[in-house]
């Protein structure tokens, strides 16, 4: 069972990042222009009274002038406060500001977070239903239950806009379809397996209620509460308990394991033992769901069975079940159609979109997000991957096509494959594209030293750098004065960060050998001189530290000119051997991923340098998981007049030619990049040659 790594961050960091600029983590931005006095007069008054009149006549065309159709209103009590208990409307603020980002960041869904100081079902119901016109679905979360229950219900009959509980509804979506891959891997058929769930709060019933309208029988089902199995008799059992209560002479844990193929925990740490596991069926699937800390981790599972299908909620494990899989796509569908709710047959459809994901080969963009690796349907992975960008056109498409096919559509989509392509491109590119960044940096830790380590944010950085375990950070200053530094933003002094400087009388006169040997000749120095610039200048220090082997890679440039601190660097380090320095941009611009280089080190470059940063951005973008594709731009238009300045690019793709690059074998010449015309990222008249 491979375990990954965790970012973790200090209460200081938490609160930082959500004071940082504008306090919180949304804003409201206009969708429209408004800049000239028409622009105001027809968005407000008098060109408002036009839709305003339209609606009045036809309520459904408030779909089409207003933003409802993409609005959702994250709504919460702060009763239920992330396992935290109820911490009141206010606390949960945070979290619901949180929840509706995430709608924007994956499902492009414009979100409102609204906090209802009132733990009166009654009064939460009415507060609702009387601001739920301006809305098309409401998500309900953080909501203690059995209010959850009942505030649900009661939304369902008296509104027509989709109410999602994601507490219950995500979590049983993700589960099931991971229960469908584990039994489809295990060779298990579902109406034949036995079930112990261990917890009874709002997302235990609701994986229960969808594990039976996916197949299994409800007295296969075993649920368990803090007093022992729900069965057929006992007292004071709730409505809801009582409708998963079994016939069964079972009556704890221990009991009800005993020979069970599916063990769902939803309850604590701890509850699920080792020994318990023994007696579980052959190939057993255990989901230990308990947030932070699961019912049983996987390792001790490894210890007593070889053949386990193991789930956490947790993202350092394989097989996390996180519900942003499941709720920004949901409503996507459900919102494209006007859905008057989220009904059973929509969360099967969204349940059974996401196994059959899993099942699929994986693509780059995946492999990307994931850091460099490529995984395979198997035990280690029956839930897709959270970065995965297919999610944003497979589920909202199932989603969609169930609510029309029960009839709770307003709107039909006419072409699902244009639809699903209409989808991909309301996918924010740079989740994926930094997720795998990070991903790739933590699998493989460098020491990186920070030149400027007395400067207040070049510390933060390499603070942020280490609690979010991207690396090991080396700082370059005077101890006392980055330890003031530390306590004048509000960290501990103690941290553990190594500080260096020339004081370090070892390295120094390392790095003063290596300097010299390198410069006497290139530049005439003296060992004097050279000595002085270790001493005296922090980028050369950090530089010679990875020219030495002290560091992997070293960040600059804050307090100090780009290009001053790259003349500095140039002075020390030499580039990998057969390549050329050159800078690489990354640009994220309307779905497409564009690295450009050279733009930052060659002000001119001449043919072979052109095509030695070809080579070495190829090697780079792989790196990122891309298969590299590179275009020479230039001034003029398709090369006509040939000029000193257009050579130069027709001898680069020759020698390319004559290098036989792998990743450059077809030629496509004379070819106009007309994307990168229309999304004003290049000058409009250029040459292209372009490279596959």
């Amino acid at each position: 069972m491979k375990k990954t790594k965790v970012d973790h961050y200090t209460d200081k960091e938490a609160l930082e990042f959500h004071s940082h600029k504008k306090p919180g983590k949304i804003e409201i931005v206009a969708s429209k222009n408004m800049t000239t006095k028409r622009d105001l007069a027809l968005a407000y008054s008098p060109g408002v009274a036009v839709p305003v009149k339209k609606i009045s006549e036809d309520p459904e065309t408030a779909y089409d002038y207003t933003s409802k159709g993409n609005l959702v209103a994250v709504i919460s009590n702060g009763s239920a406060i992330l396992g935290m208990g109820n911490l009141g409307a206010l606390a949960s603020k945070p979290v619901m500001e949180g929840k509706a980002v995430l709608f924007k960041r994956f499902a492009d869904i414009d979100s409102i977070d609204l906090e209802i100081d009132s733990n009166d079902t009654n009064e939460i119901i009415n507060s609702i239903k009387n601001f739920a016109p301006s809305f098309g679905g409401i998500n309900l979360e953080d909501i203690a239950a059995p209010d959850c229950f009942i505030i649900e219900q009661k939304l369902k009959e008296v509104l027509d806009i989709p109410v999602f509980h994601d507490d219950q509804h995500g979590t049983a979506i993700i589960t099931t379809a991971a229960l469908i891959n584990a039994l489809d891997i295990n060779k298990k058929t579902i109406d034949k397996i036995k079930v112990v769930i261990n917890g009874a709060g709002a997302s235990a019933m609701a994986c229960a209620n969808l594990f039976k309208n996916t197949g299994v029988p409800q007295k296969n089902i075993t649920m368990i509460d803090r007093q022992g199995v729900i069965y057929e008799g006992r007292k004071n059992l709730n409505q809801w308990k009582s409708g998963h209560a079994i016939k069964t002479s079972d009556r704890t844990l221990n009991d009800a394991i005993d020979n069970a193929d599916v063990f769902l925990g939803l309850s604590a740490k701890g509850a699920l033992t080792k020994e318990m596991v023994k007696k579980m069926s052959k190939n057993p699937i255990i989901f230990a769901c308990a947030n932070p800390d699961p019912e049983i981790t996987p390792e001790e599972v490894v210890m007593v069975r070889d053949d386990a299908i193991i789930a956490t909620g947790r993202s350092d494990y394989p097989n996390q079940v996180n519900n942003l899989i499941g709720f920004p796509y949901i409503f996507r569908g459900a919102l494209d159609v006007r859905s008057k709710t989220i009904n059973e047959e929509m969360k099967v459809a969204a349940a059974n979109a996401i196994a059959k994901l899993a099942r699929e080969d994986v693509p780059d963009e995946v492999v990307a997000a994931m850091g460099g690796e490529r995984p395979h349907y198997g035990r280690e992975y029956i839930i897709p991957s959270t970065f995965d960008p297919r999610l944003i056109s497979i589920i909202p498409s199932a989603v969609a096509k169930a609510a029309m096919d029960t009839g709770v559509a307003r709107k039909k989509i006419e072409n699902f494959e244009t639809y699903q392509e209409q989808l991909k491109q309301r996918l924010d590119p740079t989740v994926t594209i930094m997720q795998g960044i990070n991903n790739y940096i933590k699998k493989n830790q460098k020491k990186i030293v920070f030149a400027d380590g007395e400067d207040e944010n070049t510390l933060k950085a390499a603070i942020a750098f280490k609690n979010s375990k991207l690396g090991i950070p080396i700082l370059v200053g005077k101890e006392e004065l980055i330890k003031e530094q530390i306590k004048k933003i509000g960290y501990n002094e103690n941290f553990d960060i190594e500080i260096v400087n020339s004081k370090d009388k070892q390295k120094r006169e390392r790095y003063v050998e290596y300097l010299f040997k390198k410069l006497q000749r290139e530049q005439g120095l003296l060992e004097w001189d050279c000595d002085r610039l270790v001493r005296n200048d922090r980028v050369i220090w950090a530089s010679c530290m990875v020219a030495c082997g002290d560091a992997d890679g070293a960040v600059t440039g804050n307090t100090r000119r780009f290009g001053a601190s790259l003349e500095k660097i140039k002075q020390v380090v030499k580039a990998r051997p057969g390549e050329i320095m050159f800078g690489l941009n990354l640009v994220v611009h309307k779905g497409k991923t564009i690295f450009v280089g050279d733009t930052s080190v060659h002000e001119y470059p001449n043919a072979e340098q052109l095509a030695q940063i070809a080579i070495s951005s190829a090697r780079v973008v792989r790196l990122f998981g891309f298969d590299p594709k590179v275009a020479f731009v230039s001034h003029s238009t398709f090369g006509q007049p040939l000029t000193s300045r257009t050579k130069h690019i027709k001898e680069a793709v020759e020698i390319l030619k004559r290098k036989n690059v792998e990743v450059l074998q077809q030629i496509i010449k004379q070819n106009r990049l007309k994307d990168f015309d229309d999304a004003k990222l290049l000058p409009s008249s250029i040459e292209l040659e372009s490279l596959i």
